[in-house]
């Protein structure tokens, strides 16, 4: 049986792992929200796909199974609910409240960070602020005329951005959309429909990332009773709802080998079947795909099909990182400050000439939804206010370094002769041993830079997640 989220109460899902804590708390906010409970990432994958729509606002706890002890699986979890849905707002409440893993949940995209024991009552008004805050977002999106408003900015790079939309809207050829994880690559595909002659029609989006691989086809191509154990009933998939209106599939590079064969079929001739299904079904459905990966590396690497990319890359969009956007980091301080002080009916808060310095010499690891939520922040701690460096640096994740490239060793002649040294001083050398250690090393670095976020790790290391979760079980067993 599905759940629904009931339209009466907003939607809330708490993720914890004490019994005690999560009793206590669906007792304490079911009378104002519609409860859902998990007590770690799996379980919260598995009651995804059994709502109706996505919950609106997450609390999740940082140390979850199978590491309690440590943020790692609940900084995954922030980015797992965010690519599930874009606009759901989390708030993380976690014993785990030093600094340092505050900062970091809220540059992956948690709206606050509030450290345990905390007063239910306490936690009420900060989601009824967070649901304020969320009906505000979506009303200007609704009444924003498409890629005009919704993306803020005079830089060239958002320039070429907005044009590109403009120019590729109509067409009915898929779109590729490549950019960093919070850089706004949804924004790109909703303006993409938004400007389209298929604005009325439904628009659909799926992020493959988020989802478990064996849900995939059933969710993409629908199933009919009693194709798999807990197929009650037939049910359509997304290509079906979406019908002639627009698919997003968000981290694309993510989809198993095994559909990627699947999805070219449908964009090559528009035909599909439910799951336990022989009867083909069409679809007109315009498909809009994203990726924060080098789908051509994925390419060479085995994992992702050749043919599939360049069906899918006809168009190509690439969203740059805020970092890379200059003055625009002031122009989205400015447009969201206005815009949550408005909502909020209160004066915007301002910056120093310190504590603007430093706004723009910081490289927004988060990137725009990084930046907005900080916005929202200070405008809840300090309306009205001068804000200093020292204000505002407590918001900012500094202790992460981002960089763009990793500087490996690159001097021919530096590694031959650290090479053959190597090899006149080791009397029992192994080059299996020896490469097998570097990768370790730098799965390691990779892992600590990110603060164990799996998906930023894998990243910066050039390599897929699953990948850089099968070397990691790798170490483990041979421990």
């Amino acid at each position: 049986m599905n759940l629904q989220n009931k339209g009466t109460k907003p939607s809330l899902l708490i993720v914890d792992d004490d019994p005690l804590i999560t009793d206590t708390l669906n007792f304490v906010l079911s009378k104002d929200f519609e409860v859902f409970v998990a007590d770690s990432r799996n379980q919260v994958k598995s009651l995804l796909t059994q709502l109706d729509a996505p919950p609106q606002l997450a609390l999740v706890d940082l140390g979850l199974p199978p590491l309690p002890h440590k943020p790692d699986e609940g900084f995954q979890l922030i980015s797992d609910l965010l690519g599930y849905s874009p606009g759901i707002k989390i708030l993380v409440l976690s014993g785990q409240n030093d600094e340092t893993n505050a900062r970091h949940a809220r540059a992956l995209g948690a709206i606050d960070f509030v450290g345990k024991p905390c007063e239910p009552e306490q936690i009420k008004s900060l989601l009824f602020n967070a649901l304020l805050i969320q009906d505000a977002e979506r009303t200007a999106e609704t009444e924003a005329p498409a890629a005009e408003n919704l993306i803020v900015g005079t830089s060239f790079n958002l320039d070429r951005l907005r044009q590109q939309i403009t120019q590729y809207a109509n067409a009915p050829f898929p779109v590729l959309i490549e950019g960093e994880s919070g850089s706004g690559k949804e924004l790109v595909a909703a303006s993409l429909h938004k400007l389209s002659s298929r604005s009325a029609k439904p628009y659909l989006a799926l992020n493959c990332a988020a989802i478990s691989p064996t849900l995939v086809e059933p969710t993409l191509f629908g199933y009919c009773k009693g194709a798999f154990t807990g197929a009650t009933s037939n049910r359509s998939g997304y290509f079906e709802d979406a019908c002639d209106g627009t698919l997003f599939l968000d981290e694309i590079g993510e989809l198993p080998m095994e559909l990627q064969a699947k999805l070219l079929r449908v964009l090559e001739n528009g035909e599909f079947q439910r799951v336990g299904e022989t009867q083909s079904r069409f679809s007109n459905a315009r498909v809009v795909t994203a990726t924060n990966r080098d789908l051509r590396q994925e390419i060479k690497a085995g994992r992702f099909r050749a043919d599939l990319y360049h069906r899918l890359s006809v168009f190509g969009i690439a969203v740059p990182p805020l970092r890379e956007l200059g003055e625009d980091k002031v122009r989205l301080l400015e447009h969201f400050r206005e815009f949550y002080a408005r909502e909020a009916r209160v004066k915007p808060f301002t910056l120093d000439s310190h504590a603007r310095q430093m706004w723009e010499e910081y490289h927004f690891p988060g990137n725009v939804r990084e930046l907005r939520n900080i916005v929202i922040r200070l405008t809840t701690k300090c309306a009205g206010q001068n804000v200093t460096a020292a204000q505002l640096e407590t918001e900012l994740d500094t202790d992460t370094a981002f960089p763009t490239e990793i500087p490996l060793p690159n001097d021919g002649k530096a590694l031959y002769d650290t090479a053959r040294k190597h090899l006149q001083t080791l009397a029992n050398f192994s080059l299996d041993q020896t490469m097998k250690q570097w990768e370790k090393s730098y799965v390691e670095a990779a892992l600590n830079l990110t603060h164990g976020n799996l998906s930023q790790a894998a990243k910066i290391l050039g390599i897929n997640r699953t990948t850089l979760y099968s070397r990691m079980q790798t170490y483990t067993n041979e421990v």
